[in-house]
C-alpha cells in the first residue's frame, strides 16, 4: 500500500499560480502592482470568452464507465464510496447499472471486445492519469474505509507551503479507473477574468426522489 508522498516542486508551483496565498496578495498590493493582476493576461482572458453566450448548463449529471463486471463495480461504488443503486430506464436493453449520490450519477456499462475504456491505466497510481475527484469532509474516515476494504491507495498532501494544504487519496476501481478523494475546499477558486460566468450547482439539477413501491422501507 502506497505511503504518504510529499508534493513535488512542480505541483506546488501549479497550485501557487492558481491560488496565491493571502500574504502574497497583500505583498503585491503593497508593492503597487494591483494585487498581482496582469492587465495583459486579463485582456487575453477576456478575449477567450468573446462570442460565448451564457450556457444553460446546470451541473455535472453523471459519468459513464465501461466495466468488465457490473456486479463487482456496483459493489465497489456502493461499499467504498456510498453510492446508491437507482432505477434504470427499461429502454436501455444492454447490461448496466445506474448509481447516484452527492449530486452526481455513475452509469455503468458492461464492457465487451468492441467497447473498451481507453482512459484506463492498469499500472501504478499516477495522479496525472485521467480520474474523477470527490470532495470529502473527513479524510481520516475515508482512509480508514479504504484500509478496511483492502484497497490500495496513494496518500499525499500538496500546497502546504502556501498555507492551504490539500490532502489527497488516489485509488482505482475494479477496472483500473482512478478516483481521487480530497479536501479541495482548502484551495481558493480564482476565476481567470471570468467571475461573472461562474454558475454554481443548484439543487434543481438533482432528479426528483420517488419513494419505492409499497413493501420497501427505503427510497
Amino acid at each position: 500500500m502506497a505511503g504518504c508522498r510529499r508534493p513535488t516542486t512542480e505541483m506546488g508551483e501549479v497550485c501557487k499560480r492558481v491560488a496565491p496565498s493571502v500574504r502574497e496578495e497583500e505583498e503585491e498590493e503593497e508593492n503597487g502592482d494591483g494585487g498581482g493582476v496582469d492587465p495583459a493576461a486579463e485582456s487575453s482572458s477576456a478575449k477567450l470568452y468573446e462570442d460565448v453566450p451564457e450556457m444553460p448548463l446546470m451541473a455535472l449529471n453523471h459519468i459513464s464507465r465501461l466495466c468488465k463486471s457490473i456486479d463487482a463495480s456496483v459493489r465497489f461504488y456502493v461499499k467504498a464510496l456510498g453510492f446508491v443503486l437507482i432505477h434504470r430506464p427499461p429502454a436501455l436493453d444492454f447490461n448496466g447499472a445506474w448509481l447516484f449520490n452527492y449530486g452526481v450519477g455513475i452509469h455503468l456499462v458492461q464492457r465487451d471486445d468492441a467497447r473498451r475504456a481507453p482512459d484506463v491505466n492498469p499500472g501504478d497510481l499516477d495522479p496525472m492519469d485521467n480520474h474523477i475527484s470527490f470532495q470529502c469532509e473527513d479524510m481520516e474516515m475515508m482512509e480508514k474505509r479504504l484500509n478496511e476494504m483492502g484497497i490500495e491507495y496513494m496518500k499525499r498532501t500538496i500546497n502546504e507551503e502556501e498555507g492551504s494544504p490539500i490532502d489527497q487519496l488516489f485509488f482505482k476501481d475494479p477496472d483500473g479507473f482512478m478516483i481521487e478523494i480530497c479536501n479541495c475546499e482548502n484551495l481558493e477558486l480564482v476565476p481567470a477574468g471570468a467571475l461573472g460566468r461562474l454558475r454554481l450547482p443548484r439543487d434543481r439539477h438533482n432528479p426528483p426522489l420517488r419513494m419505492a413501491a409499497a413493501g420497501n422501507d427505503e427510497a
